[in-house]
């Protein structure tokens, strides 16, 4: 398929209309300028104001691929590689879920809140790309971090996130369900998780490009047990926190107030949801 000629408004016009099926027009032009500015180095602005600028045909071929590509519902996360989280760049692949603005949400929360302890430990719990850690480290001063994970490949990519940001994070291979049989003695001063959380139930509701390249194992839980994670997370909680430590969670909007109860009936103290920028119950914290 050819573009018409080798402009490069021919060449975004292309990109809209051979995707104009597959995304919203928001979303599509936002993966327009993310995907431009990546192969390209395009800003925004050049691609509104320099359309009669003349692209090579090895450009062209790159645009035809990654439209190609993108037909596929392929997650542009995990076809350029990268995506940006809290300001750096982590490295992403089908091992490890894609950062997410709400998380953003959650790291810059705790930040907020905590950005002036001193000789703080953290614990991040199911740490997949690593962002959560990461950022952590990078905006607080004098803390110490480490971070779990079940998945091999996964800890690999937040280890190789950890040294590409120039940030000391310790990485270690846990299942946190079967934390007690584990010799896990270190004591912290916050906790922190976003654990799988939406229900086998959900999955018909979820988008394809979410379904079928991002790992399953890192999404889903029983739809009879949907807050196994964060029980058990507050079972570890409870034995590795210091007195008057931190947890924080984030949690599915439909099981805020099931979560809040429980980490209630297990003495947490000063138990409360926060609400994301979109109105909805997405973040739990609370206090030993």
């Amino acid at each position: 398929m050819k573009l018409g000629n080798n402009t490069l408004k021919a060449a975004c016009n292309y990109f809209k209309k051979e995707l104009r099926n597959t995304y919203d027009e928001s979303e599509l032009n936002q993966i327009l300028q993310i995907s431009f500015h990546h192969f390209f180095g395009l800003s925004r602005a050049e691609l509104i104001f320099n359309q009669d600028d003349l692209i090579s045909e090895e450009n062209v071929k790159k645009i035809i691929e990654l439209v190609t590509a993108l037909k596929t519902n392929k997650p542009l996360a995990q076809i350029i590689g990268e995506w940006e989280f809290y300001g750096m760049k982590f490295k992403v692949n089908e091992n490890t879920l894609i950062p997410r603005p709400e998380t953003e949400e959650l790291v810059h929360l705790i930040v907020e809140e905590n950005k002036n302890v001193k000789n703080c430990k953290v614990l991040d719990i199911g740490t997949g790309t690593g962002c959560i850690a990461v950022a952590l480290k990078s905006e607080m001063e004098a803390v110490n971090v480490s971070a779990f994970d079940i998945s091999t490949e996964a800890l690999k990519t937040a280890t190789e996130n950890a040294k590409l940001n120039k940030l000391n994070v310790s990485f270690e291979q846990v299942n946190i369900l079967d934390w007690k049989r584990q010799k896990l003695v270190e004591k912290y001063d916050l906790i922190v998780s976003n654990p799988p959380y939406i229900p086998e139930k959900e999955k018909n509701l979820m988008q394809q490009n979410v379904l079928g390249f991002e790992p399953e194992l890192a999404l889903f839980v029983n739809d009879n047990e949907p807050l196994i994670f964060y029980e058990v997370i507050a079972d570890f909680a409870i034995e590795n926190l210091t007195p008057n430590g931190k947890l924080y969670f984030e949690i599915n909007e439909n099981y805020g107030q099931e979560t809040k109860q429980m980490l209630a009936n297990k003495t947490f103290k000063n138990v409360t949801i926060v609400k994301d920028l979109n109105g909805k119950d997405r973040i739990i914290k609370a206090n030993l």
